[in-house]
């Protein structure tokens, strides 16, 4: 079985670089192809993999430039990516990974994580959804051209896969699979972290800075908490806007290496999660690290989290339920008065450990790939992923 691993781009570091990480823990032999690659802004643990990019790559490495010129460099660059030599290409997907040239007899495996945001959800768009008419027009076109594109590729998949339930109707909803999809959430590398003996006196943040993200309310949240410490790690494109909305007891961090990232989870009273995510990996750090985690109810954390109810030493998370600087407050207020078990937390989060994933997407590519190759059902989930050659 010749496997080659696809990923949009390597430009920054989230929850999608770290699948792609976990890909490449399973199938450590497998090449992987990806737009463009920014080493220094990415997780180190790329350099130890044989990164292939496309020409564009070469122009524009950082995640400013590849969001400005995606369209249509990006997605031109994309479709000269030659992996037809390959059996199987087990792609981690947002927008451009599906684009790449296949064999037409090849394995495609599809982790969507999302489909492509700007195409299927324009209107969540600050930019598209507050433009002008003229701008809006032209906004459209490219947008129903790109709908084309984007449906054309994913038609090409031959096994869906995706995070959770809340993706599930999306990805349904826009590219019909043929075949059921399957549900995989991605996984914590639970070694990362560490439960504290203590921890100290700030709340914690740590997201891009984007628009949904809604840092900007956390900070509006605190400022109106000069008592509570808030510690914001992270950068994006909202970076010099949130710090000047800022307050003397919020202090911004970034560039942390994993050790500096762990030792600031192991110690906050609580994380931080605002936004409306269709999953979260870091939610899931913060219980790695025996810390509860304070989320705005809604999405993905509802399908990792143990929300408070009447027990907060059996529970990983206090929800709020709506999406407020106001109802974060109070969830604040209410977190204060409670005591959580980070023992309880930290198990809770070790059923996540990235060696599951692992295992799952391995057994998942194995089986498909046997059942490709006309063994029956049966047979092919008796079959252990080390048998097959990778």
């Amino acid at each position: 079985m010749k496997i080659a691993i696809v990923h949009d781009n390597l430009v920054c570091k989230g929850g999608a670089e770290q699948v792609a990480l976990s890909f490449h823990n399973a199938f450590p032999n497998a090449p992987i192809y990806t737009l463009s690659y920014d080493e220094q802004n990415t997780y180190p643990e790329f350099r130890d993999c044989e990164i292939k990019t496309s020409w564009f790559g070469k122009l524009f490495k950082s995640e400013k430039n590849c969001k400005r010129f995606y369209f249509p460099l990006g997605i031109l660059a994309m479709q000269k990516l030659d992996l037809t030599a390959f059996d199987v290409v087990l792609q981690s997907t947002t927008h451009c990974a599906k684009y790449v040239k296949t064999a037409s007899n090849a394995l495609i495996i599809t982790y969507c994580h999302n489909p492509f945001r700007l195409v299927w959800s324009s209107e969540s768009y600050e930019k598209i959804a507050n433009s002008g008419r003229v701008k809006k027009f032209i906004y459209q076109k490219v947008i129903n051209y790109m709908k084309g594109v984007d449906k054309g590729f994913a038609d090409k998949t031959s096994w869906f896969i995706t995070n959770s339930q809340e993706v599930l109707p999306r990805i349904k909803a826009a590219y019909q699979p043929k075949t059921e999809i399957a549900i995989i959430n991605p996984s914590v590398k639970c070694d990362n972290f560490f439960v504290s003996q203590g921890y100290g006196q700030y709340y914690l943040v740590v997201s891009r800075f984007e628009s949904y993200k809604k840092v900007d309310m956390v900070i509006e949240a605190f400022k109106s908490m000069p008592q509570h410490n808030l510690v914001i790690v992270g950068k994006g494109s909202r970076e010099d806007e949130l710090r000047k909305i800022s307050s003397p007891n919020i202090t911004f961090l970034s560039g942390l290496t994993r050790e500096e990232l762990a030792q600031v989870y192991a110690n906050c009273k609580a994380f931080i999660f605002p936004q409306l995510e269709d999953y979260g990996i870091t939610p899931l750090e913060a219980n790695a690290s025996g810390r509860p985690v304070i989320a705005y109810g809604k999405g993905g954390v509802t399908e990792t989290m143990i929300p408070y109810t009447t027990d907060a030493a059996s529970a990983t998370a206090l929800f709020f339920k709506e999406q407020t600087a106001l109802a974060l407050k109070g969830a604040i207020d209410l977190f204060e008065t409670l005591t959580f078990s980070p023992a309880f937390i930290r198990a809770h989060a070790e059923s996540f450990d990235e060696a599951a994933f692992v295992l799952k997407i391995r057994s998942f590519v194995t089986r498909k790939y046997l059942l490709q190759k006309g063994m029956p059902q049966e047979v092919s989930e008796g079959v252990q992923s080390k048998a097959i050659t990778v």
